[in-house]
């Protein structure tokens, strides 16, 4: 189970603040956010070596996309499709918009159920796929703080989202400007109740666990073409956050 915090604040100079936790079977092969795909130069992602999709990236016109499994649909099955490639078809466009528009008519009965998430610097949309008889549903993610697992949207039937949405409701938020991650760094690093699903970052003895986490910050377009020119700011952590430091991932791109 995956944990994404989205902050949604229009009209400020950073109006998208995103902070992730990636969940999977630790022994799965990936590789940290690069540009892996040829034909998608200007993609910027982690690589899923063993599905060739991805969990979370960003492309040049400023359109991030992650996806998160829903409760009860770790893992591949036969006959389906890599959810992981549904967001390399999402930032294949240059709006958040577009993205969650192109993806509307999905077939459901070709992947497993999944929480995925299309953001810019103006919209930002949530797309459930809740089981394959059921259209995918689409909702706008609204202005303030929102956060997801494998349920709903600040679902606090999970008792991940019912612990945690209120500390990051009440943390301090990040400050691209002066690199001021702190708050919500110790709260991806938390190791309440440890080994299992209910803390932030964890590993089971199954083999199941956080296998990395991500910090990113999208600036408004006025501040992105204003004197400071401000860019997209992505951290990364390439295992659990508890234990591992969190490294700037090489973006240079503008963002519009």
């Amino acid at each position: 189970m995956c944990t994404v915090v989205i902050l949604r604040r229009p009209g400020h100079a950073w109006p998208l603040l995103l902070g992730a936790n990636r969940d999977e079977m630790l022994n799965r092969p990936w590789k940290p956010p690069a540009r892996h795909w040829p034909d998608r130069a200007d993609v910027v992602a982690g690589l899923d070596e063993l599905a060739g999709g991805t969990w979370m990236g960003l492309n040049e016109s400023g359109v991030m996309a992650c996806i998160l499994n829903r409760h009860g649909s770790l893992g591949r099955a036969p006959g389906k499709r890599s959810r992981g490639e549904l967001v390399l078809e999402a930032l294949d466009r240059t709006d958040a918009n577009d993205a969650a528009g192109a993806l509307r008519g999905i077939n459901p009965a070709a992947y497993r159920p999944f929480n995925m998430l299309i953001a810019d610097n103006r919209d930002a949309w949530w797309l459930a796929l809740t089981d394959m008889r059921t259209p995918m549903r689409m909702e706008r993610i609204p202005e303030g703080l929102s956060m997801f697992t494998a349920y709903d949207r600040n679902d606090r039937q999970d008792p991940r989202i019912a612990t945690y949405l209120p500390r990051f409701q009440t943390a301090p938020a990040p400050d691209p400007d002066v690199n001021d991650w702190k708050a919500w760094q110790a709260l991806l690093s938390s190791t309440e109740a440890d080994g299992t699903p209910r803390a932030m970052s964890f590993r089971t003895p199954s083999g199941f666990g956080t296998s990395s986490s991500a910090l990113m910050a999208l600036p408004s377009a006025e501040a992105a073409f204003g004197p400071d020119k401000k860019r997209p700011v992505w951290l990364f952590a390439g295992g659990a956050p508890d234990s591992t430091a969190f490294a700037p991932v090489q973006l240079g791109h503008s963002v519009n």
